[in-house]
């Protein structure tokens, strides 16, 4: 059974990501279109518009060119915005970086995804300089402050701002080119790049704004990273098209956040599940002014049903579920507040959104599955990706001729249509929204010379949602290092901290005896997870 949305979509505007986004900025003017929340400092959406054009005619003098990558490798700040249309108004495509990466996890992405420039802030030079040159990245561009030791290693981002010229034309194609390229973690471990369109960014940002609006009068906060598809697209993105204001935050704090959203009187929060969790039962959610909150959206991990009553509650705010990943440009399911059948979907990720299709099937056979039956969800629709760069094995793995993608993740939609998430066919660990694969920790932990076997899985956390957790069979004493010691949890846990970003620790490790494999030699994560379970409960 394929289940569709009654409601009619909204016409796709025409253009480029960058014009469609920026089509009513010189009629705000004046009005405040990103906000720095720790100084105060702004962009005007007048100022915005011209800052793009800028950035663009910039690039170009510098030989940037349609179909070239540029890797951004900075927080939330006003000037992503910038570098984000202005590279996108070149016909460019913007690889996001998460900030958290290590040198060698940046490496990757820019050797794959082909990047030809990086730009950057002065805090991340310590990673990103190796790995550009272990690249062959010729130009970096930093934000801020260059350091002495790095000014000829580096450009002045503001170098960039020209101060005259026209935006060069450029001959666009919304629905063939590419305007994005994040990086989304595979059950192999490498990170794969995701090929994005305009059209594919325009189309989930226009049809997931249908589902519950916002108004001019809003302001948003951005402290879901922008790298991250559900930043870039659903808070960025949409926020700036709707004429929204948008307050950045380079990282989440929880009091430093509490007291953005009181200063700056933000109405709408985007958050992840560990974020409602605080905003729930924090108690120094008490010492603060919310009342300006009218909504809350979670997404990237599910929500239980318990934590976002509780929320709702606490805070006097709506609070509802989507669902999307970064293959699908962002949402593919969202609770529609303003219809009457949700107030009893609590726990829902909702409806599929307008000129979108979803179905159930049989993790087997393959079959449609109708109401009530469990199977892999899959989805079609204008904003579903062009497929992995580099690699077609992939890609058809997921993504059919007819455009069905398969998610890999498990659920089921009631008689309403409404969806609901139940578990992952893929392996891989959500930490408070992040994807962990399992098999690139066991890979650098069995790398290990004290250590003959791993195995890792996901951790039922209620904070994080799951925490890395490492089953780890030890060799005998004399391989340890060569000293005869057998290593401790924590030396292991701070080895593999050494090697990875902060949201790929091992959080958690056991010393076994054995790691449960099939007859193949597969390693059987599912029968841990089953103890695992078993024992949170």
């Amino acid at each position: 059974m394929i289940f569709e949305n009654e409601t009619a979509p909204a016409a796709l505007p025409p253009g480029d990501l960058s014009s469609v986004v920026l089509s009513r900025a010189a009629e705000l003017g004046d009005k405040p279109a990103l906000i720095d929340g720790a100084s105060g400092r702004s962009l005007t959406f007048a100022q915005l518009q011209e800052h793009v054009r800028r950035f663009a005619i910039g690039l170009q003098r510098r030989g940037f060119r349609k179909g070239d990558v540029m890797a951004v490798f900075c927080p939330n700040m006003p000037e992503y915005g910038v570098v984000f249309l202005g590279v996108a108004a070149l016909g460019g495509v913007n690889s996001t970086a998460n900030s958290l990466y290590s040198a060698s996890e940046l490496s990757h992405q820019f050797k794959d995804s082909g990047a030809k420039m990086l730009i950057t802030i002065p805090q991340f030079l310590d990673r990103a300089l190796p790995a550009a040159a272990d690249c062959g990245i010729k130009e970096v561009f930093v934000i801020g402050d260059i350091p002495a030791e790095h000014k000829n290693q580096c450009i002045p981002y503001a170098s960039l701002l020209a101060e005259d010229g026209e935006l060069p034309k450029v001959d666009i194609d919304p629905a063939e080119d590419l305007v994005a390229l994040p990086y989304s973690s595979g059950t192999t471990g490498l990170s794969k790049g995701v090929m994005l369109t305009h059209r594919n960014l325009i189309a989930d940002m226009v049809l997931s704004e249908m589902m519950n609006q916002v108004s001019e009068e809003d302001r948003l906060i951005g402290v879901l990273p922008f790298f991250h598809i559900y930043g870039m697209v659903l808070i960025l993105c949409l926020g700036l098209h709707r004429g929204v204001t948008v307050v950045t935050m380079s990282r989440f704090e929880l009091e430093p956040f509490l007291e953005t959203i009181q200063k700056y009187r933000i109405t709408g929060l985007n958050l992840v599940p560990p974020l409602v969790l605080a905003l729930a039962k924090h108690p120094a959610v008490d010492n603060y002014d919310l009342s300006s909150v009218r909504i809350i959206s979670s997404g990237a991990a599910p929500l239980g049903e318990g934590t976002e009553g509780d929320c709702a509650k606490r805070i006097d705010c709506q609070v509802y579920q989507g669902y999307g990943l970064t293959e699908v440009s962002g949402a593919s399911h969202i609770l529609p507040l303003d219809d009457p059948r949700s107030a009893a979907k609590r726990g829902s990720v909702g409806l599929v959104l307008p000129g979108t299709r979803s179905k159930v099937v049989d993790l087997e056979s393959g079959a449609d599955l109708g109401p009530g039956q469990q199977g892999e969800v899959c989805i079609q629709g204008p904003h579903v990706m062009r497929g992995y760069l580099n690699n077609a094995e992939a890609t058809a793995a997921c993504l059919d001729q007819d455009g069905w993608f398969r998610t890999g993740d498990i659920g089921y939609a009631d008689e309403d249509g409404y969806f609901y998430i139940v578990d992952r066919l893929k392996e891989l660990i959500k930490y408070k929204g992040y994807q962990v694969a399992p098999a690139e920790l066991e890979a650098l932990l069995v790398g290990h010379e004290a250590v003959a076997d791993a195995a890792v899985i996901p951790s039922p956390d209620e904070e994080a949602g799951e925490v890395p957790k490492a089953f780890v069979v030890l060799k005998s004493p004399a391989g340890a290092e060569g000293k005869g010691e057998k290593p401790s949890p924590e030396d292991l846990m701070a080895y593999i901290a050494a090697k990875v970003a902060p949201h790929k620790k091992i959080r958690r490790l056991e010393m076994v005896e054995e790691i449960p494999k099939s007859a193949s030699g597969k390693i059987l994560r599912r029968v841990l997870v089953e103890k695992e379970r078993a024992k949170a409960g």
